[in-house]
């Protein structure tokens, strides 16, 4: 029961070629940067990422990107990173846009083992439509690749879009305090995507800025049961206190 890795680098280790991985965060809060960092050191690439956003130039999943590394891309804001807008519009990375709140029904449907659902989020747009590029041709210009128009169903006279849950290969996320044996807990905002990425993970790695130990959480306060968790990386005070802010905005 014992989850611990000895470093982020170990837990991030077997992660391959053109995996699939789930990673939490909402801008900068919340992201899981060591594991980032330890897989960027480690190599894998050609990635299929979901996550709320790639990161910012320079830091989060935005390390990844600008080595490209990471083929595809499921997200819903993409407007803080200019190497991710250059990749796109030049055919280079293929990106499914998802709204939000969308994306975040995907991925607990996935975890919770919901194969597809129903939303009026889309109907009406090309969400519904299709026809969202994907990918760019070489150069960028025309669509290479272009999204599929989806299913549509009336429920009490409003029209629904389907959309599928989502599993991946792997999930990294990062959490306030966790045990031994999974179980975390997430502080105020940095909660975000982490908890609904860390269930839609087959094997999910948290990174976590306090180990406890098993019986020192109270049960009442677990955002997320270890049953979801399979590795847990315990972070240095160092780590811990590392967390950028995207714009600072202080009194002159």
């Amino acid at each position: 029961m014992d989850k611990v890795s000895a470093s982020a680098a170990e837990a991030v280790a077997d992660i391959p070629d053109g995996a699939s991985l789930a990673v939490g965060g909402f801008g900068l809060s919340g992201i899981p940067d060591v594991l980032i960092q330890a897989l960027h050191a480690q190599g894998a690439t050609g990635l299929k990422v979901v996550s709320n956003n790639c990161g910012v130039d320079g830091r989060g999943l935005g390390v990844l990107l600008a080595d490209g590394r990471i083929a595809r891309v499921t997200g819903s804001y993409v407007g803080e990173n200019k190497e991710f807008a250059r990749q796109y519009l030049s055919g280079e990375l293929e990106v499914e846009l998802v709204p939000q709140g969308t994306l975040a029904e995907r991925l607990r449907s996935g975890g919770a083992g919901i194969p597809a659902f129903y939303t009026p989020a889309g109907v009406g747009t090309q969400v519904a439509r299709g026809g969202l590029p994907w990918r760019y041709a070489a150069g960028g210009g025309m669509a290479a690749v272009a999204s599929p128009p989806k299913e549509t169903r009336d429920f009490a006279g409003r029209p629904h879009v389907l959309e599928y849950g989502i599993t991946t290969d792997y999930a990294l996320v990062r959490a306030w305090r966790g045990d031994r044996h999974g179980n975390l807990v997430f502080r105020r905002s940095a909660a975000n995507f982490n908890p609904l990425a860390a269930m839609a993970g087959r094997i999910t790695v948290a990174e976590v800025e306090e180990l406890m130990e098993p019986g020192e959480l109270n049960p009442d306060e677990v955002h997320l049961p270890g049953i979801f968790v399979q590795r847990v990386v315990a972070l240095t005070p160092s780590q811990a206190a590392d967390k950028r802010i995207e714009k600072r905005t202080v009194r002159t």
